[in-house]
């Protein structure tokens, strides 16, 4: 059923102080076996959309970033202005996953038929979480299966578009 051995995945996170920081982190998240009816996909490609900025920065005054932790374990922390605090008040405390959609391989699949047909394909999904190495999400927010041989990544070089 399974072609992956990760077990952890980093994931990018994006915490909201009480004292007005806002703090980016790479997490390690364990990567559950998927379900009868999900896939694990090694995520390789995940857009920036307007959406993601929200969740990611929260109206952070990205002019007072500072980086701390360690290569293996980065964070950047800055400013939330006051106004910003009191739209944000419902996230104080909870350190969210980024990443509407992404692309990548499906390294993993449940049982379900549905499920098995997509192991080793290439998929976009739409499943939150996305600015992850790794991602179990139900077959249902699989969008489509690439097409045969296509990646994730060269579809976001221009130069593919020349």
């Amino acid at each position: 059923m399974s072609t992956s051995t990760a077990t952890e995945s980093l994931q990018l996170r994006s915490l909201l102080k009480e004292g007005g920081e806002l703090e980016l982190s790479l997490v390690s998240t364990a990567v559950p076996a998927p379900a009868a009816d999900e896939v694990v996909i090694r995520v390789e490609a995940s857009p920036i959309n307007p959406s993601d900025l929200g969740l990611l920065f929260a109206g952070a005054d990205m002019s007072t970033a500072r980086q701390s932790g360690s290569p293996a374990n980065p964070v950047v922390t800055t400013e939330i202005p006051e106004g910003w605090m009191k739209a944000m008040a419902a996230r104080v405390g909870i350190s969210m996953p980024v990443g509407n959609e992404g692309a990548g391989l499906v390294v993993a699949a449940g049982s379900s038929s549905e499920a098995q047909a997509l192991l080793g394909k290439t998929v976009a999904a739409a499943g939150g979480a996305m600015y992850s190495q790794y991602r179990c999400v139900k077959i249902g927010q699989c969008l489509v299966p690439l097409g045969h041989g296509t990646s994730a990544t060269p579809a976001l070089r221009l130069s593919r578009m020349t």
